[in-house]
C-alpha cells in the first residue's frame, strides 16, 4: 500500500472519462487516495487556488505531496513507474506501446463521437440526436479500429486487461447506451469491461442532479 499522501482532483458530475481512467487506474494499483471534486460549470477549475496547483487547469489532477500532475494518461503511466506491482499496461513492448496509441487515440480523434455524443448519455443517460454524416464516419473508424485489436473475440485488447480497454470501453458506450448501432461482439466487450470493479465504483458514485 502506499504511504505517501494522494489526492485526485475531478469533476463534480463525474462524467469526465479521463478522470475515470486516472480513478480506476489508481483502484487498480491498490493506492489509497482522496477525491476532491471541481465544478467544471462554474469553472472551479480557473479559480486561483486550483490554478497555482495544476498546470492545465484541468481534471484529472493528481496530486502526491508537492507534485501535482494533469492529463490522464501522463497521470496513469506515472502511476505505472511509481508503482509497477498491479500493471495497468502489457509488459511486453510493442504492445505496451500499442495500448498508449489507443489512448491517445481515442483523445485526440473522433471529435464528432465525443460532441454529439457526450458521457452524458454515458452516466446519466442523456440520449442525443441520430449521428451527423461526419459523426457516422467516425463511429464506423471506431467499430473497424476496435474490430482489428479485438480479432478473434479476444476478451481484452492486449491478452490480458489494462487501463486502454477502459478507454475504449467508455468510448464505445457513447454509442451503445445511446442505442446507435454497434457489433454485438463489441457491446459484449464493452461490457465486459463495465462490470470490473473499479469501473463500478465510478459508475455508481452519487452524481448531482441535472
Amino acid at each position: 500500500m502506499n504511504n505517501r499522501p494522494l489526492r485526485l482532483y475531478v469533476d463534480a458530475q463525474f462524467t469526465s472519462p479521463y478522470a475515470m481512467s486516472a480513478f480506476v487506474a489508481l483502484r487498480e494499483k491498490g493506492l489509497e487516495f482522496e477525491v476532491l471534486t471541481l465544478d467544471l460549470d462554474v469553472s472551479e477549475n480557473n479559480a486561483q487556488g486550483f490554478a497555482s496547483l495544476s498546470l492545465t487547469q484541468r481534471v484529472p489532477t493528481l496530486v502526491e505531496g508537492d507534485f501535482a500532475l494533469s492529463e490522464s494518461s501522463a497521470i496513469t503511466e506515472y502511476l505505472e513507474d511509481v508503482f509497477p506491482q498491479t500493471p495497468l499496461y502489457p509488459a511486453e513492448p510493442r504492445q505496451r506501446a500499442r495500448a498508449r496509441q489507443v489512448q491517445a487515440w481515442l483523445r485526440s480523434d473522433l471529435l464528432s463521437i465525443r460532441q454529439e455524443r457526450s458521457t452524458l448519455v454515458v452516466f446519466y443517460g442523456v440520449k442525443s440526436a441520430p449521428l451527423s454524416p461526419a459523426a457516422k464516419v467516425a463511429a464506423g473508424k471506431l467499430i473497424s479500429a476496435a474490430q482489428a485489436l479485438l480479432a478473434d473475440n479476444r476478451e481484452y485488447l492486449f491478452g490480458q486487461w489494462s487501463i486502454a480497454d477502459v478507454d475504449l470501453a467508455v468510448m464505445l458506450n457513447r454509442l451503445i447506451l445511446n442505442g446507435d448501432n454497434v457489433p454485438a461482439e463489441l457491446v459484449a466487450y464493452a461490457q465486459r469491461q463495465w462490470q470490473r470493479p473499479s469501473v463500478q465504483e465510478w459508475v455508481n458514485q452519487q452524481r448531482p442532479a441535472l
